[in-house]
């Protein structure tokens, strides 16, 4: 609730008792780096007074805590957390995040403009605050059938939502550099805005030519070098660590006190699995600190670098004017929150209690015919085969060339060299499409894993070592309407309902949790080597990452950016 100037003025003064007074802790500017001592004064959700006495009408003791600035999440998409927007901010708020930059293209390619809007519904309802931009590639390409197309028009109504930044990671990054007349709508649309990156690998005269566009910040650098050049480039670079892509290892060599003010940090993707046993942007800090960047750089990297990089100027320090966003640290270096504080309100139970919520969209949205076993045949008259080679900790893969024999017309899996079947089913009940193919890096023995969260399309994605197996997890997931599944021997080891658009429980984070832990050990039964195999199996039909990928339409050459003639 905004503030009157007036009362803004006095009690930053003192001439009037503050709403909220944090006592006995000391503030980490991210400016200077100096410690400050004194008391943290806040009116209503604002930051009114440091480094100095107030009274208040409310007194928290915070002695011996360092006050740092809310951490931003610069890239996510809440989807992938496969919980709704309330329950990310109740799992995720208490661990420092306090603003979160969402892009709702997973629920916009399963339900369009509707999923966008539920998105900035749920945004003006829960503790954290949650910035949105909006999704700018649904589909992601041409090379795949997803349930909503969104073209300029749809976006520029809501464009001046309170919530939203700008334009969402432009992930075609062809159409911009050879101006295909969509993406150059879009673009001119949003000029001046903010417009996000997403250029994997792109370098020279391209990236030069993407970075023309006015498309500002990056997060898909998986190489220093890469880093490098896109920093130089005017881009501010956002280090990634999520459940699937984890470059932070390969970008933390280059976050130091000079490059900080221009670098940032985001998750993307992380589940919370991932976010219980490690953390989310705590772990982030934590793990930078360990590996030897300079602490400074490290946290504002997470706060005011952050902010500026989207144009956030009300928030990023624990300073007069700023909106009230801090976490008090025991420990700058092991970052375990004790005590979070969003627009003033402190994160907990009773400040997720007193939310409204709105009531989740999407349901209903798997609409597929019954599948069969012969929907996994992959025929052809060529041994030599394309292969999909995972690499683990990354969304790009490998573009592998296998000779696989051919039997009654038919390529089969040959665990020996794992290579096993892929095929992603069309689910939006727009063609009926499906498509075949072969990809090692699983390591299955047997069975079948499904999900219906497969980017950015999200149809139906199945691996497995036998074809009764893979139909029956696809026809599973019709049931459940969207989720995972893991079988064996026609039957269910382990399953995660999403019934949210087929991407999102409607069940409360620490129940996906434990659905997650029993997924993982049922998959790793069938012999999969993978740390996250259900997110890694999501993005092996992203036809937008490098090298090859599958969609509806079949395999993927994303060099060439053009489907593989069967």
């Amino acid at each position: 609730m905004t503030q009157s100037l007036s009362k803004l003025i006095a009690q930053g003064r003192g001439d009037a008792p503050a709403d909220l007074v944090l006592r006995g802790g000391v503030v980490w500017d991210m400016v200077t780096g100096m410690k400050i001592p004194g008391d943290v004064a806040i009116c209503g959700d604002t930051i009114v007074g440091i480094g100095a006495e107030y009274e208040a009408a409310q007194v928290v003791d915070v002695t011996g805590l360092t006050l740092v600035p809310g951490f931003i999440d610069t890239h996510l998409h809440i989807e992938s957390s496969l919980v709704t927007p309330h329950e990310f901010d109740r799992c995720v708020g208490p661990r420092g995040v306090t603003t979160a930059i969402c892009d709702p293209h997973e629920i916009a390619n399963v339900i369009g403009v509707p999923g966008i809007e539920y998105f900035l519904q749920s945004a003006s309802e829960t503790v954290m605050d949650i910035k949105v931009n909006l999704s700018s590639c649904v589909p992601s390409s041409h090379m795949e059938t997803a349930g909503a197309r969104i073209e300029a028009e749809d976006l520029i109504p809501l464009a001046d939502h309170p919530q939203v930044i700008g334009l969402a990671e432009f992930m075609n990054y062809p159409g911009v550099i050879f101006q295909d007349p969509g993406c150059m709508a879009k673009l001119e649309a949003f000029r001046g805005r903010h417009i996000d990156g997403h250029c994997p690998q792109l370098g020279g005269k391209d990236l030069n030519a993407y970075v023309s566009a006015g498309i500002r910040t990056e997060h898909e650098a998986t190489t220093a070098e890469e880093a490098r050049e896109k920093l130089q480039k005017g881009m501010r670079v956002l280090i990634r660590e999520g459940s699937v892509s984890k470059d932070l290892h390969a970008l933390q060599p280059l976050l130091n006190d000079i490059t900080s003010a221009y670098m940032c940090l985001c998750t993307d993707d992380r589940n919370p699995l991932d976010i219980g046993e490690h953390g989310h942007l705590d772990y982030m800090i934590r793990e930078l600190i360990r590996l030897g960047c300079p602490p400074l750089a490290v946290y504002r990297a997470a706060s005011l670098s952050a902010a500026e990089a989207f144009g956030l100027k009300d928030r990023g320090q624990v300073a007069p004017g700023k909106r009230a966003d801090i976490v008090a640290l025991r420990d700058v270096d092991d970052c375990r929150a004790e005590m979070v504080f969003s627009g003033g309100v402190r994160m907990g139970d009773a400040a997720f209690a007193a939310r409204k919520v709105t009531p989740p969209v999407g349901q209903g949205s798997v609409k597929i015919a019954k599948v069969t076993a012969d929907t996994f045949r992959t025929g052809g008259n060529r041994t030599q085969t394309d292969v999909i080679g995972i690499v683990e900790g990354k969304i790009i893969t490998e573009h592998l060339s296998e000779e696989i024999a051919i039997t009654d017309g038919d390529k089969r899996p040959d665990l020996d060299r794992d290579l096993i079947k892929i095929a992603v089913i069309e689910r939006h009940g727009v063609n009926g499409n499906s498509a075949t193919g072969f990809v090692r890096g699983f390591g299955l023995k047997a069975g079948a894993i499904a999900s219906t969260v497969c980017h950015d399309h999200h149809n139906i994605a199945v691996v497995g070592a036998d074809y009764d197996d893979m139909a029956f997890a696809a026809n599973r997931l019709a049931q459940l309407q969207g989720g995972f599944v893991v079988v064996r021997d026609g039957k269910v080891l382990a399953e995660l309902a999403l019934p949210v658009a087929g991407l999102m429980s409607d069940q409360p984070f620490e129940v996906v949790h434990d659905d997650l832990i029993a997924l993982r050990d049922a998959a790793k039964g069938l012999g999969v080597v993978l740390q996250e195999p259900f997110l890694q199996l999501a993005f092996l039909a992203l036809p937008v990452i490098p090298a090859l990928k599958i969609t509806d339409r079949g395999m993927v050459d994303v060099i060439k950016f053009e489907i593989i003639p069967g």
